[in-house]
């Protein structure tokens, strides 16, 4: 991995998701901010490109909405001075932001990306970035998603709709790879 041209993508990170009620009730993964503030260290480390997205809701009573306290950043994904902030409105990070230009201007061919959630913002986006030409690689226990409910009633646990995701974006769009294996490969 060429890491100068590598950036790592953290989405979403942000305290709005604590709210487990308002998300589905249960989450998977619990050990993902752990994981993300892992990668963010070996990624600062190699002195390698870090880009956080955040998502700015437009929906009036959202977590977040950037006046709820649900905006702010959690303090295991918090920036550093010089580290590039996007702010998006919808579930990708490419649309209506700066991002594909950002990666371009500086020669970022591939892309590592963890956050918030597995089958929205995360998922979106590494389609995205793979339908743009860049490599991607999945952090999968560096993102997390909650239970889901379909239109018929009947759920399904955040545990078997994280795989599901996962499976989904393996060999097509990104490759899967955990948070340890990721940090082998910064070395």
């Amino acid at each position: 991995m060429n890491l100068q041209k590598t950036a790592l993508l953290v989405i979403d990170v942000q305290q709005g998701f604590d709210d487990l009620a308002y998300w589905g009730g249960e989450r998977n993964n619990p050990y993902a901010e752990q994981n993300i503030a892992k990668l963010l260290e070996g990624f600062r480390q190699t002195r390698a490109h870090i880009i956080h997205v955040r998502h700015s809701s437009t929906t009036p009573g959202s977590r977040l909405e950037p006046s709820h306290v649900g905006f702010q950043v959690k303090p295991e994904a918090k920036e550093l001075n010089g580290e590039t902030v996007i702010v998006k409105h919808v579930n990708s990070a490419f649309i209506g932001t700066n991002l594909e230009q950002h990666l371009r201007d500086n020669q970022i061919s591939s892309l590592v990306i963890c956050g918030a959630t597995t089958d929205h913002c995360c998922s979106t986006t590494t389609r995205m970035a793979a339908n743009l030409g860049f490599k991607t690689v999945f952090i999968e226990d560096a993102v997390w998603t909650y239970n889901r409910t379909h239109p018929d009633g009947s759920s399904f646990p955040a545990e078997l709709v994280h795989r599901v995701n996962v499976s989904s974006l393996a060999k097509e769009f990104a490759k899967i790879l955990s948070t340890n294996t990721m940090l082998e490969r910064l070395q």
